[in-house]
C-alpha cells in the first residue's frame, strides 16, 4: 500500500487500499476456504435459498462454486443488458419466484450490488439477502442496504482486513490513522 499513489475506483473515488478478491481464485486453498465460508454463511442466514445469483463480474466464479456446493441453480447479473444477442441482463435460467440470494465479491458503495438485487426483484424473484466476501462498511452503503430491505452478511470487513494487513506487515502502524480517516469520507479523500 502506498497512499501517495492511490487507486481509482469505478465510482471515481480515490483509495489508498485495494481489495482484489479475483486473485483469490488463483489459489485453490484460498478459493475453497472462501467458497466454504460463503456456503456456511448462506446456510446460516438464508436457509430457504433456492437460487444463487452472482453479480458480474467479480462474483461469477465464486457464485458458481457456491451454487455447486449447495447443489442450487446459478445465474449471474450483468451491470446492464447486453446490446447484442438476446439482450439479457440476467444470464442463465432464473426460475420465476424462486427465493434468491445475491452473491457479491466486494461491497464498496453498494450501487452495483443493489442494482443486481433490483434486477432480480424486477423479474419477480424474492431476494432473501446478499452474501459477500468483503465490505468496506461505508455508512452510506449500509443505509442503502437497509433502505432496499436487503440483509447483508460478509465473511470479513474493513477493520478485520486492516488488522491482518498490520499483523502481516503489508501496512505499517503509522498508516492505520490514514486508512481509518479515508474510510470516514472516501468520496472526499485525495481531492
Amino acid at each position: 500500500m502506498e497512499p501517495a499513489t492511490p487507486f481509482t475506483w469505478a465510482s471515481g473515488w480515490k483509495s489508498p487500499i485495494y481489495c482484489d478478491n479475483r486473485r483469490t481464485l488463483s489459489f485453490p486453498e484460498i478459493r475453497s476456504a472462501i467458497r466454504d465460508g460463503l456456503v456456511a454463511l448462506i446456510r446460516r442466514h438464508y436457509p430457504q435459498v433456492e437460487v444463487i445469483a452472482g453479480v458480474a463480474t467479480g462474483a461469477i466464479a465464486q457464485g458458481a462454486l457456491v451454487a455447486d456446493a449447495l447443489n442450487l441453480p446459478f445465474v449471474y447479473v450483468r451491470s446492464s443488458a447486453k446490446d447484442h444477442g438476446l439482450g439479457n441482463r440476467i444470464e442463465g435460467y432464473l426460475d420465476p419466484e424462486k427465493k434468491t440470494v445475491v452473491l457479491e465479491d466486494l461491497i464498496s458503495t453498494g450501487s452495483s450490488s443493489l442494482s443486481a438485487l433490483e434486477a432480480i426483484r424486477g423479474v419477480g424473484n424474492p431476494v432473501l439477502g446478499m452474501a459477500a466476501i468483503f465490505t468496506y462498511g461505508f455508512a452510506s452503503a449500509e443505509k442503502d442496504f437497509r433502505h432496499a430491505d436487503c440483509p447483508l452478511h460478509t465473511l470479513v470487513d474493513y477493520a478485520e482486513v486492516l488488522e491482518l494487513a498490520l499483523k502481516s506487515g503489508y501496512i505499517r502502524a503509522d498508516q492505520i490513522e490514514l486508512l481509518e480517516k479515508w474510510r470516514e469520507s472516501p468520496d472526499r479523500w485525495g481531492k
